[in-house]
């Protein structure tokens, strides 16, 4: 069964969760810093998290505890385009580990991911908001009870269908 995306709300065995989608809405024509949410249906990766904020996690995905020289690379310019990747770093990358609660736990969604295609849109994840559910960047973002709800649910063979 797949989590669907459909008009700001998450919808995932039996679930009907608020969300934030990207500042520019969704599309199928997504680049590299459009502040959309790309269209489409992906596989799930890792989930990622904060160990000193997240404390128990069940979950069925492989993990990976968030350290502090993490990031993720949006340049184009570099091989590591699209991937995890450790500071220091001389491309352009975003932090993983943030002061912001927004990363304590995401999972990586598979966009642009193999192959990757440079300036095609990077760091695509369902990640945590705030109360106000602001729009992202072209994430998915729940709040941090809602994902903790349906992370146990969540397996290898879930995808995410982005309408």
């Amino acid at each position: 069964m797949n989590i669907i995306i459909k008009k700001r709300y998450l919808l995932y065995r039996g679930y009907k969760l608020k969300c934030s989608i990207g500042k520019s809405g969704i599309t199928v024509l997504k680049k590299e810093g459009d502040l959309a949410t790309p269209r489409g249906t992906f596989k799930l990766g890792l989930v990622y998290y904060r160990k000193d904020r997240i404390k128990s996690l069940k979950c069925k995905l492989k993990k990976k505890i968030i350290n502090k020289n993490m990031g993720w690379c949006y340049d184009s310019k570099s091989k590591k385009y699209n991937q995890e990747v450790l500071f220091p770093f001389r491309y352009k990358a975003e932090k993983l580990y943030r002061r912001d609660k927004i990363y304590d736990i995401f999972i990586n969604i598979k966009y642009n991911h193999f192959p990757i295609v440079k300036k095609k849109g990077s760091a695509i994840f369902l990640h945590l908001t705030d109360k106000k559910y602001k729009p992202t960047k072209g994430c998915i973002a729940l709040k941090r009870e809602d994902l903790l709800k349906i992370l146990p649910l969540i397996n290898k063979n879930t995808k995410i269908s982005i309408n």
